[in-house]
């Protein structure tokens, strides 16, 4: 199940859509640093995070995916929207320094091709920042927040993932300890029930948040050369030969 535009804007316009935003910000700013003169992407719908984190950033994009839809952002300025589809970015090779992607990862029907497209286009030494819907929290398993939709994965998953498209994953963080719950007396209880979940059990948070960096030499395994069978020629069928020859011994 695929979150579409309207979803995620009406989500993060709500009053627990902006304490989720709240914590997962605050989970981003704890492993992210600062890169000069920064060509920063988001990537599916970081829009919230973006405003925060690309203040600073010489140049900023964000990029759709196609069944998602999008929107015009930043509001009041020129547009920097793009609706792509994951696999083909309308980018050249090593032209951003850091990709941020944020529900796009649970719902990308290629995954690990997604990730070597931003390998692609990512710069020697860039990072990618991922948020993603953990398969152990209580968020994955309620469809009224976006994190309820598409495929939530474990840390391992990340780490094989992010491997195989070569990258070498960095700083963790984890976010969204306290239950996504629509009743406002719960919701004010937010803070205290995120430090103490963030304490007592850190491995049921609503989302993972990992930096990677783009690896540039990996080694290939080398696999065992394969036996080949020889095929030697002959000038005429064998079969054929001990056939005439049989032949030749019953008429003498």
């Amino acid at each position: 199940m695929n979150t579409d535009i309207v979803d995620l804007r009406a989500f993060y316009a709500s009053l627990l859509g902006k304490l989720a935003e709240r914590s997962i910000a605050m989970a981003l700013a704890s492993l992210w640093c600062k890169l000069p003169d920064e060509r920063l992407v988001g990537l599916g719908y970081a829009i919230p995070w973006l405003d925060r984190f690309g203040a600073d950033a010489e140049r900023v994009f964000a990029f759709m995916p196609a069944r998602q839809g999008a929107l015009r952002w930043p509001p009041g300025r020129a547009s920097a929207t793009a609706l792509v589809f994951e696999e083909e970015l309308p980018l050249a090779d090593a032209a951003v320094d850091r990709v941020l992607v944020v529900h796009a990862l649970e719902h990308a029907e290629n995954p690990r091709q997604m990730l070597i497209e931003l390998w692609r286009v990512l710069a020697p030494g860039g990072r990618i920042v991922i948020v993603v819907p953990n398969r152990r929290g209580v968020w994955a398993r309620f469809e009224h927040t976006p994190f309820g939709t598409g495929l939530p994965y474990s840390r391992s998953q990340l780490v094989e993932l992010l491997r195989e498209a070569n990258f070498t994953p960095g700083a963790w963080a984890d976010t969204l300890h306290f239950p996504p719950a629509r009743r406002r007396w719960l919701m004010r209880l937010h803070q205290v029930l995120e430090r103490t979940g963030r304490r007592f059990w850190p491995l049921f948070a609503g989302v993972l948040v990992v930096e990677a960096e783009k690896r540039l030499y990996q080694g290939i395994p080398a696999k065992a050369r394969r036996k080949r069978r020889v095929l030697v020629p002959v000038l005429s069928p064998q079969g054929a030969t001990r056939a005439v020859a049989h032949m030749d011994k019953k008429e003498g």
